[in-house]
């Protein structure tokens, strides 16, 4: 890589290099077939790109000579563009793969515990149900990612692809084992809360002095 490559390989977000590393597995695929991928692989540990985001970043990676592109064939009904790493691509990727200190640490963004946070707001039956709610959905991206893993499992070149699907489905068990360890949690302190209005929160309870900091 030269030189005035480098400072544009540390300028690129997360999205190109996900799709650069989409482009690393053998064959040559369309934008579409990119977003199908990211959506049964990527989403389950990392996130999934919008169509318009992949799109973007693969132009992205056109100009800096990270990929290339092609028109299929008049044997198609309809053209496509099919999209390549390329050998410069190849090398940044792997020069960013190898970068722990860039990976930085996992961030969680937790919607339902925010409001379980905020649970003196909310009524104790609506907080359960939330719960509850999330626990469904969780045993369906479970169910997701199983297929998912069943499906890598059969493709040689997807070893590591399904190292990191099987990862996610023990994520998603912990998921499971800690939702409904809240759920008890919830039950147990509405068991044991005094007649009170839902609003009545930790800073209603202060008699006297500062509120206090929750978290």
């Amino acid at each position: 890589m030269t030189s005035s490559q480098e400072p544009k390989k540390q300028e690129l977000p997360p999205t190109a290099w996900a799709m650069l590393g989409l482009l690393s597995f053998p064959g040559e695929r369309t934008g579409y077939e990119l977003k199908k991928w990211a959506d049964s692989s990527l989403r389950f540990f990392y996130w999934s790109p919008a169509i318009s985001q992949i799109y973007a970043e693969l132009r992205r990676l056109e100009e800096l000579g990270y990929a290339s592109s092609a028109r299929s064939g008049p044997e198609e009904a309809r053209a496509k563009r099919r999209y390549a790493i390329t050998d410069t691509g190849r090398e940044a990727l792997a020069g960013w793969a190898a970068d722990t200190a860039e990976a930085g640490p996992p961030v969680l963004k937790h919607g339902l515990l925010l409001r379980i946070w905020l649970g003196h707001l909310a009524e104790p039956e609506r907080l359960r149900a939330m719960v509850a709610e999330h626990i469904e959905r969780t045993r369906g991206e479970l169910a997701s990612v199983r297929e998912a893993v069943e499906h890598a499992a059969d493709v040689p070149e997807w070893a590591f692809p399904a190292l990191a699907l099987r990862w996610s489905e023990r994520q998603h068990l912990a998921e499971l084992e800690l939702a409904q360890a809240l759920l008890t949690d919830l039950e147990e302190l509405d068991a044991a809360a005094p007649a009170a209005g839902p609003t009545a929160g930790p800073a209603g309870r202060q008699a006297d002095g500062d509120a206090p900091t929750p978290g």
